[in-house]
């Protein structure tokens, strides 16, 4: 019985890779014109990590993390998600104290979560996502949602929606916390074993939760907005004219609480509204979480910031029928005939490569035009066609394969003459 692919996972074959890539770079670009630098931390953390980060009420937390113990008996979970690791070096590295600040972060890799296959999610999936820590500016907030908002653009999406709350803080959420509690406490029976279970922890939560969403209690909700103090509403209020300064449509949702636990302050969606893109339409979530640097034993330090999902965000071009041309460029294939040409084109080959310039040869033993079908295949733009006799008087040709022109080279001064031609 052949191997097969664990559920839940994906192989990102050539010809596919290579839209990752743009989009990988694409990101990195933006980043770059923010300042944000990249981060990289372990695909596996102690598990206490993600319990105080990510919060034991959330699905992750409870339901979708994959965790094991090693040899050592210790405690270990493959990350489901990036901002608590990126917290965690961030304290643990004491770069609260760099002499730039606030400290801009980005980061790219797999995370993983034990959660229900469906289009466009995986249990390995790669996230992208920004963190900006050190600066309680509301300027900072709108600066993260327009890089997001960046991405997506730049990369020809047009049937985006921003939708953007305030959770408040702690004084706020407490006194949110306690009408919740009074509004779902009379009939919290009628609801799930989840909801049931957060009415005391965190009764935020349910709001978020998806089994419940039609619940005519949900509906008539006390909403944050109605219990944020006049800090917090200052606060929501600067971040809102920012967006608007820069131009960009949100929507205020007052029922938006995202789904983990370290969240205060702004928080905000981006969706997409293509036709046929799906039911679940988030395509980027993120928010303020100040206490939580903090939490992981560094100094009381503000931070934010937004995740993405590299496959959502494929899913939502292919909805708007949008195609990355997946470049894969190769500028000349050696066509050699005859032993002394074949043994001559694995010196030539190498020749050309240290030059710079992509190349490939036969490997097969094929024919001459067999060979011109190989090069037309992975569309190198030169052939280099060497034969024993061309060998012999020093020539070597070289067919130009979008036009059909052909040109004799001198194998002597072949690199020097052939980089001039392609100039």
């Amino acid at each position: 019985m052949a191997i097969q692919i664990p559920r839940g996972t994906q192989d990102i074959l050539p010809g596919v890779v290579e839209k990752w890539q743009f989009i990988e770079n694409k990101a990195k670009e933006i980043c770059n014109k923010y300042q944000y630098r990249e981060i990289r931390t372990p695909i596996f953390e102690n598990t206490e990590l993600f319990l105080r980060g990510v919060g034991d009420t959330t699905d992750i937390v409870q339901k979708e993390m994959y965790s094991f113990q090693d040899r050592g008996g210790r405690n270990i979970t493959l990350r489901p998600e990036g901002t608590a690791s990126v917290v965690r070096s961030f304290a643990e590295n004491k770069m609260f104290g760099n002499p730039t600040q606030p400290v801009k972060l980005y980061y790219l890799g797999p995370m993983f979560r034990y959660e229900r296959p469906q289009a466009g999610r995986y249990r390995q999936f790669v996230q992208f996502g920004v963190e900006a820590l050190g600066s309680m500016d509301p300027a900072i907030d709108a600066e993260v949602i327009s890089l997001a908002m960046e991405l997506y653009k730049s990369l020809g999406l047009k049937k985006l929606r921003l939708v953007v709350n305030s959770l408040g803080d702690n004084e706020s959420r407490n006194a949110h916390r306690a009408a919740l509690i009074n509004h779902f406490q009379p009939r919290i029976g009628e609801f799930c074993s989840d909801c049931q279970k957060r009415l005391e922890k965190n009764p935020l939560r349910i709001l978020d939760c998806k089994k419940d969403r039609d619940h005519e209690l949900m509906k008539s909700a006390p909403s944050i907005l109605e219990y944020l103090n006049e800090d917090s509403k200052q606060y929501f209020e600067k971040v809102k004219q920012y967006l608007s300064a820069m131009d960009m449509d949100y929507i205020v949702d007052p029922t938006l609480v995202r789904g983990l636990d370290y969240y205060n302050h702004t928080a905000f969606e981006i969706m997409s509204e293509a036709e046929g893109f799906g039911a679940i339409t988030t395509l980027c979530g993120g928010g303020r979480y100040n206490g939580l640097v903090q939490e992981m034993g560094g100094p009381d330090t503000p931070g934010i910031g937004f995740a993405l999902s590299i496959e959502r965000l494929l899913s939502a071009l292919e909805a708007e029928g949008i195609n990355i041309e997946a470049e894969h460029s190769v500028d000349c294939y050696i066509i050699a005939l005859g032993e002394e040409a074949k043994d001559y084109s694995v010196t030539l080959l190498q020749k050309l490569r240290t030059a710079g310039f992509s190349s490939e040869r036969d490997y097969l033993n094929r024919k001459m035009k067999a060979q011109f079908k190989a090069a037309e295949r992975i569309a190198a733009k030169y052939a280099i066609i060497l034969g024993d006799d061309e060998l012999k008087m020093g020539n070597i040709a070289v067919k130009n394969l979008e036009t059909g022109e052909q040109t004799e080279l001198s194998l002597d001064h072949f690199i020097d003459e052939f980089s001039k031609l392609c100039r």
